[in-house]
Formats: structure tokens, C-alpha cells, sequence
């Protein structure tokens, strides 16, 4: 079992725990459901409180640290450009070269997006959090009804699914089916209709002479850790290119290795209109999101005074995704998602053999969820945080296990090791 040395650390402050806990309850916003653990330090898989005690990382961030923690090579970039003065925001009014490196790096990361659109090369319009990223794929499906199809601005629908998870936004939360995002928050933005996730003949029946586009997860996170049936994204790919829509996947939770593969999409061999990618992008370190198209859509879509935004595609932000998506190509961080996770999932499923607790494993590379039959998926997460497992419930029912994607060996047996405790 694996047993990190206990050591006391340094902090930003000396502040006690209670007294963190107290700073939050009187002067913060009660939207969390926090475990009972103050983080003083992060470092590769592991979390460590005030008295040095560690804890294995099974989150992730929800997928915004898959190089782990404090990744050295991309801490060492934003250390230079903080020294070296290429860090600051800069006025969008000028050129900077790490957005212009960014742009050509990630665009290139990614297949040809839209190719019915022609082999033109792909564009990006950064962002900082995902959400932000999600609302300008939905400008852009929009905007393609009004410009290509004549659909009456204002009448343009998109079609989403249940149990989606796409962020907080008020046009966000108006397509979300879990009600407390919505309630009280109204009026809600019009022009979404929902199918059930994976019912590719309930998406058909919504398709209507105002259909503009699709937005999807390949696979949902929050809404439970759900894969769709076989043959369902190469449906909506399908049924976009007969009715002319815009297919846009959201990869926030699930791109840039996370499943095993670079993108999600790449399981069903399916390639989207649009991306949206977000959260490890930066390797963690700071807000940094971008949706990706065509360059056909974007130049249509986007042009001067149509978006903007101060601190997207800012210099620092951009030197992070760069540093990020290169630690992801050169420690191989996509094949080591693919193979820890088989062996991880494989050893889940084991456990779930002889459980009284355990409903369902699914998952793909290391996003693995287990289902649980009373659906108190909360409950063994804070018995797991007493043996020193940071996880999370998904959608209430299910133990949602995603740890950065250079874990290794042994600490996947020290996890294997604590779900067994508490499973068994």
C-alpha cells in the first residue's frame, strides 16, 4: 500500500482550518458541497493539508489538472514569462506571440474540423472558463442558421440533451434538466429542445426547418459518467450532415486525453463541426478555454466588434496551453491515460463482482464512474476521504474517479486498495 511520508509543510498562510472554514461560511457564496479537508499544497496526484497529511487526487479538478499538479515544465514556462515580462494582459488592439503560437499549436492538435466544409485548417477563438466557450459554439450554430440556412433570427433551435452538463451561465443554465441550476434564475434564454442522451431516434424527431445545430458530450460527466450506445455520435454526424446542422461536441471534461484517446470523439471515429475545450488545456494553472471550427465558420461568423474578451487568449494563459499541450505529446500522457485506466477500470470491476454496493462500472481511459445501488455515492466519498482518496459523486448515484493522467502504478494500488474498504 502506498504510504506517502507525513511531513509538516509550508503554506500560503498560517491561517488554522477552522478559521479557513469560517473566512468561507461568513464571506463566501454557499454553492458548494465541500468534504471537510483545507488544501495547503498540490503537487502531481496529491494534495496535502496543514499537518502534512496527503491525499490521492481521484478528481483531477474534474479533468483541469491531467498533468497533475504543479507540473514542472509548465510551471516553468509561466515562471519565465512572469520574469521575463511577456505575462501580462496586452490590449487585443495589438499582436502577442504567445497567443499567435497558441492558436497555430492548438489548431493544429485537433483533426480537420468540419471537412465538408473543405480541408481549410482549423481556427480558434480562445476564452477562459469552458462556459464561456460553450456560449460562443452556441453563437455559432446560431449564427450558421440565420447566415447559411434563413432561418429567422431569433427562431434558430439547438438541440441538447438531458442530463447535459455545460456550465452556469444563464443561456446554459436554460437548457440544463437539473432544475436548482435554473429555479428562481429566469427568464431563461429560448431555443434549445432536449432528447434523452443516447436516443438517436427521440433527436430526430426534434429536427425541425429551424434546426441549427447539435451540441453534445461524447461522454456525459456530471450527468452520471454515461457512455452513449454504439453508433450514436456517427448518428448525429448523419443526421447533421442530411439536415444540414452544425455538429458542436463539448470536450471540456473529456478531450485532451482524459478517455484514452486525444479526443473523446476519436473512440467512434467521428469528427465534429465544432470543439470546445477547456479545463486541462492550461495544464490547471489558469483559465484558458477556446472553441475550434472550420475556418470557413469562423471566418463567417466572427469578425471585428462580432466578440471579444480581455483576458481570453491572454499572454500567460496562452504560454500554459502551450507548455500543457506539449507535456501531453512528450510524456505521452494519452497512452498512459488509455493503459492505467484498463488497468484501473479492470481492477473496479473486480471489486464491483462481489459487492453488495456496486451497481454499474462504466468508463473510458481514466474517467470512470461506479454506480452505486443506493445512490448515496456521496456517502463512500467521505469514507474515502478518511483514508486519504479525494473523489466526488456524479449525479448522486455515482463515484466519479478521474485522476491525473500520469498516475502511477502504485498509486493506483493504494486506490484500488481504499475502494476495497469501503466497496467490500
Amino acid at each position: 500500500m502506498y504510504n506517502p511520508n507525513i511531513n509538516l509543510i509550508s503554506a500560503y498562510s498560517t491561517t488554522t482550518d477552522d478559521k479557513i472554514v469560517s473566512f468561507e461560511d461568513t464571506y463566501g457564496a454557499h454553492h458548494y458541497d465541500r468534504l471537510n479537508l483545507v488544501v495547503r499544497q498540490a503537487k502531481g496526484c496529491w494534495l496535502t493539508d496543514a499537518t502534512g497529511r496527503k491525499y490521492l487526487d481521484c478528481l483531477a479538478a474534474y479533468s483541469a489538472a491531467n498533468p497533475g499538479h504543479h507540473h514542472p515544465k509548465i510551471v516553468h514556462a509561466m515562471t519565465e514569462a512572469l520574469l521575463g515580462n511577456y505575462a501580462s494582459v496586452i490590449s487585443n488592439v495589438v499582436y502577442t506571440d504567445p497567443l499567435g503560437v497558441f492558436l497555430e499549436k492548438v489548431a493544429t492538435f485537433a483533426p480537420q474540423l468540419a471537412p465538408r466544409f473543405g480541408a481549410n485548417g482549423n481556427k480558434v477563438l480562445p476564452k477562459n472558463g469552458g462556459v464561456e466557450s460553450v456560449e460562443t459554439a452556441i453563437k455559432m450554430m446560431r449564427y450558421y442558421g440565420w447566415k447559411k440556412k434563413g432561418i429567422k433570427d431569433g427562431q434558430q433551435e439547438i438541440i441538447i440533451f438531458e442530463n447535459n452538463f455545460h456550465g452556469r451561465m444563464i443561456t446554459v443554465i436554460s437548457f440544463s434538466s437539473t432544475e436548482k441550476y435554473r429555479e428562481g434564475f429566469g427568464p431563461l434564454t429560448p431555443g434549445f429542445v432536449s432528447a434523452e442522451y443516447g436516443n438517436l431516434e427521440d433527436v430526430k424527431k426534434l429536427v425541425n426547418k429551424n434546426t441549427c445545430g447539435i451540441l453534445v458530450e461524447p461522454m456525459q460527466g456530471e450527468g452520471g459518467m454515461q457512455i452513449p450506445p454504439a453508433g450514436f455520435l456517427q448518428g448525429l454526424r448523419d443526421l447533421a450532415d442530411q439536415e444540414d446542422l452544425l455538429l458542436v461536441f463539448d470536450e471540456i471534461q473529456v478531450g485532451l486525453g482524459r478517455t484514452g484517446k486525444r479526443f473523446c470523439f476519436e473512440h467512434d471515429d467521428v469528427v465534429p463541426d465544432g470543439l470546445v475545450l477547456g479545463k486541462a488545456l492550461s495544464g490547471g494553472l489558469v483559465p484558458l478555454s477556446i472553441f475550434m471550427t472550420n475556418s470557413e465558420l469562423m471566418d463567417m461568423a466572427f469578425n471585428i466588434g462580432s466578440d471579444g474578451s480581455t483576458f481570453g487568449g491572454y499572454p500567460l494563459a496562452c504560454v500554459a496551453g502551450i507548455a500543457a499541450l506539449t507535456v501531453i505529446e512528450e510524456e505521452k500522457l494519452v497512452e498512459s491515460s488509455a493503459r492505467q485506466g484498463k488497468k484501473l477500470k479492470a481492477a473496479i470491476e473486480k471489486i464491483a463482482e462481489t459487492s453488495p454496493h456496486v451497481k454499474e462500472v462504466r468508463g473510458k481511459g481514466l474517467f470512470i464512474g461506479i454506480e452505486v445501488v443506493k445512490g448515496n455515492a456521496m456517502d463512500f466519498c467521505r469514507q474515502l476521504l478518511d483514508l486519504g482518496l479525494i473523489v466526488n459523486d456524479s449525479h448522486g448515484h455515482t463515484i466519479r474517479i478521474s485522476p491525473p493522467l500520469n498516475i502511477n502504478d502504485e498509486e493506483i494500488d493504494f486506490l484500488v486498495e481504499s475502494l476495497e474498504k469501503v466497496l467490500l
